[in-house]
């Protein structure tokens, strides 16, 4: 059983409001009007209510329609705390025109969303599916994009560090490049490489390596996704593992990931080299290679470039050169060159990440409560 309607409720039905310069009713909310009406449009009211299982008695007033409706209209507002969530929802007309009778305050948000769950997490996860689902399917009635019906599509998996200050359930100590020391979140993100949308997220604590729980997350992501629908997954070497490899391989899906191994440069130091003809200061080589504990040999190319060492810097009296190596494992039969300069249109998910921790909220809007906090990285 889904989450039902409340005897008492804070929302009625969505007015209609005409928008017009000058009048009585002013509002500073006015640029969020056709947010409320993109939500009205794809039924996000309607599409929480089938999908989330989460219980308020007889009595409540606020739901889970209302815990993820506002703090994603807020956000988009300029929220980056539930306390802005609340001020930005203080705007009658923007209220009128949502279809909000009342708006919580930051108490009782906080209250509310301690009630979500690890299982309500993962409904909210599906909701998001489910609703890119149907603006795919939209824009391609629309003809506005065809990504719901491509063969293939490159998905850019990718995680990031968020500096965490306080007691929050979940923050931990692991790598951190921007804070030493400091405590933190470590989310996981799966990018759309064709739309730059964040298809996938999971909120993880800051000790967990970058790859952690990877097999999982793909298979949830692929279980989303068109069936016909076939998916390069582009991704660093904190996700060079063979469990991932052996996942993706089983399922006839592709992927470009750089290589990391013990001995890596030593058994690249083996290799016959080529000169890449349109770059010349580059080499290239590919080969197959089993390591040590795969079941399997995997293709890889890699790449090279001689570094400059200065003549004071030499600790030799011959001249020795040295290389800065590109290596990765794929399944796409590409030149050395090819697959490097691909592998670099990766570099595009950080600025996305940037872009979403700043101007999204992204693992910004925190409570006390690690479940309430993935429930606010969520509706992000």
């Amino acid at each position: 059983m889904k989450s039902y309607h409340n005897i008492r409720s804070s929302r009625s039905s969505v007015k209609n409001i005409q928008i017009i310069q000058g009048g009585q009713d002013l509002t500073a909310q006015a640029g969020l009007i056709p947010v409320v009406k993109f939500l009205k449009k794809y039924g996000f009211a309607s599409k929480i209510e089938q999908t989330l299982d989460h219980q308020r008695g007889a009595t409540g007033v606020y739901d889970a329609v209302d815990m993820i409706l506002l703090p994603l209209v807020a956000i988009v507002g300029g929220a980056r705390s539930i306390s802005s969530i609340v001020t930005v929802w203080n705007d009658h007309i923007l209220c009128r025109a949502a279809g909000w009778l009342r708006i919580p305050d930051e108490t009782t948000f906080g209250r509310i969303l301690r009630t979500f769950t690890q299982k309500n997490i993962n409904e909210m996860e599906t909701l998001n599916h489910r609703i890119r689902a149907g603006i795919w399917r939209s824009a391609l009635r629309f003809g506005s994009s065809v990504v719901g019906v491509l063969p293939r599509i490159v998905i850019d998996v990718d995680s990031t560090v968020k500096t965490v200050y306080g007691n929050q359930q979940g923050v931990s100590v692991g790598y951190n490049p921007h804070k030493c020391g400091a405590a933190s979140y470590h989310p996981l993100l799966a990018f759309c490489a064709e739309t730059k949308e964040i298809l996938q997220g999971w909120l993880r604590s800051g000790d967990v390596y970058t790859g952690n729980g990877v097999v999982e997350f793909m298979r949830q992501l692929l279980a989303h996704l068109p069936n016909r629908t076939r998916i390069l997954f582009r991704g660093d070497s904190g996700f060079f593992a063979e469990k991932l490899l052996d996942y993706l391989d089983d399922r006839d899906q592709d992927y470009l990931i750089k290589a990391k191994f013990k001995g890596l440069r030593l058994l690249l130091e083996t290799k016959q080299w080529t000169r890449i003809k349109a770059n010349h200061d580059w080499e290239s080589t590919e080969f197959t290679h089993q390591c040590g504990t795969w079941s399997r040999s995997r293709k890889f190319v890699a790449v090279r470039r001689e570094k400059e060492i200065d003549a004071k810097d030499a600790d030799t009296l011959f001249e020795m050169k040295e290389y800065d190596y590109f290596c990765y494992v794929l399944t796409d039969e590409l030149a050395p060159w090819q697959v490097h300069k691909q592998y670099g249109q990766r570099a595009t998910s950080e600025t996305w990440i940037e872009e979403a921790k700043n101007q999204s909220a992204l693992a910004h809007i925190k409570t006390a409560d690690f479940w309430a906090n993935s429930a606010l990285f969520q509706a992000a």
